[in-house]
């Protein structure tokens, strides 16, 4: 298979464990030692291989995708010599040393993924995301391309509510696909403008825009201090046995600046490790 070569150090299973660890995802789905996704026409499959991945089939047009998906757009490096110096941060580093946050390669993908996700366990949102690409995506071989947004503005609300969606999510997911918004244009805007352009949509909350910063822009300071996954980390490591707040985590990530997003996945999933 072609190999290519991502920057050290790289653990891919320990990368990938998103996508096995609340259940099936058919658009990032984990088959056979691999992980399948659909980019352009086709499905790729993408192993671990010597210092990188093996992608089958590889070209011009994939490999982009494939590094962002993989998360090789972050300085692993910066942030673990940054880490040194927090003890906590330092023994996750050390843990979970390999560890690249994979990214949500489409920008509406990865906001109906976090509308899906919205006050239900990670389970539960896989479940109905999933039938929300059964319905609405296209099979490759094993994976199936997520809905595009161009399928989904013919959708009505009800035929989402009819596979597990709330009837407020319905609309949401709907409206974003009837929406006047550039998704693809907020790449160019800065964080606050992001958030702002995200949370005038109905549905749209802070909690969203905050993973769309982190999960599809990369950006290193996105922090989601409302995301009680991310709570419950910070509480297991930097508080008692009590739920700290969204304002003490909002501040208790002022101590992770400028590396806020490597910080918040490597506490989830030290979290993850630890239950």
């Amino acid at each position: 298979m072609p190999l290519l070569d991502l920057p050290e150090p790289y653990d891919f299973e320990l990368s990938t464990a998103r996508y096995r660890a609340f259940g099936t995802d058919l658009a990032n789905l984990w088959h056979d030692g691999g992980l399948h996704r659909v980019v352009g026409r086709g499905e790729v499959r993408i192993t671990t291989a010597p210092g990188g991945v093996d992608v089958e089939p590889l070209d011009r047009e994939i490999e982009p995708v494939v590094r962002k998906l993989l998360g090789a757009e972050f300085d692993l490096d910066e942030f673990y010599a940054f880490a040194a110096g927090e003890p906590v941060l330092a023994a996750l580093a050390q843990e979970l040393r390999g560890l690249r946050p994979p990214i949500a390669v489409e920008p509406f993908e990865s906001v109906v993924t976090s509308i899906t996700a919205q006050q239900v366990s990670l389970h539960a949102a896989f479940a109905i995301r999933n039938r929300l690409i059964e319905q609405f995506g296209i099979r490759a071989v094993h994976a199936y391309a997520f809905p595009t947004r161009g399928r989904l503005v013919r959708a009505e609300p009800e035929e989402l509510t009819a596979i597990g969606f709330s009837g407020r999510k319905a609309e949401y997911v709907v409206g974003l696909a009837r929406s006047d918004l550039d998704l693809a244009g907020l790449e160019a805007l800065p964080d606050d403008e992001v958030k702002s352009a995200l949370t005038a949509l109905p549905g749209i909350g802070e909690w969203t825009a905050d993973w769309f910063l982190a999960r599809h822009l990369g950006r290193a300071r996105a922090w989601p201090a409302g995301d009680l996954g991310l709570r419950k980390a910070v509480s297991r490591f930097y508080g008692d046995s009590s739920l700290l707040s969204i304002g003490e985590v909002r501040a208790i990530g002022e101590r992770f600046d400028p590396f806020q997003n490597l910080a918040a996945h490597y506490l989830l999933a030290g979290l993850l490790r630890a239950t």
